[in-house]
């Protein structure tokens, strides 16, 4: 099954629907990629019936928002602000990054940022290592000498 070129905490756009509800924005919620649907936060929201479970829960009609099909929204470019379709480029680590098809700026800054820093994480640990046994073999070459 293909992955979707939407992850939570995207701003979308709804893309059907009646006058008062198509072209509204908001945040992903959560993603399914098995059922192909998004839940977005202020957007098909559905009324439930709740009962009080004990004496301190109040019952009655609860809003909460629906699954959308991925289909029906559109991705809302940060830079640009504009709903636009996703295309992936190579990024700077070799990994394959979500990039706006209009103007072409990277959606994925943050994850780029996160693999940075993981990245000089790594290197910190080698270089550390790299001390480690130069000092321990120094030492062997300081003790060999000295007998």
């Amino acid at each position: 099954m293909a992955s979707l070129n939407i992850r939570s905490g995207d701003l979308v756009q709804l893309q059907v629907g009646d006058s008062e509800n198509r072209n509204k924005k908001g945040r992903v919620i959560s993603v399914n990629p098995e059922k192909q649907t998004v839940t977005v936060e202020g957007l098909r929201m559905v009324t439930r019936h709740r009962k009080p479970r004990n004496a301190q829960d109040k019952g009655g009609k609860i809003q909460i928002p629906s699954a959308i099909n991925v289909s029906n929204v559109m991705l809302v470019c940060p830079s640009c602000g504009k709903p636009t379709r996703v295309k992936h480029v190579l990024g700077e680590k070799g990994k394959y990054v979500r990039a706006c098809k209009q103007c072409g700026a990277v959606i994925d800054a943050k994850a780029e940022k996160k693999q940075a820093k993981e990245a000089k994480k790594t290197a910190a640990k080698k270089t550390t290592a790299k001390k480690t046994t130069a000092k321990k073999t120094a030492t062997k070459k300081a003790v060999e000498s000295a007998e």
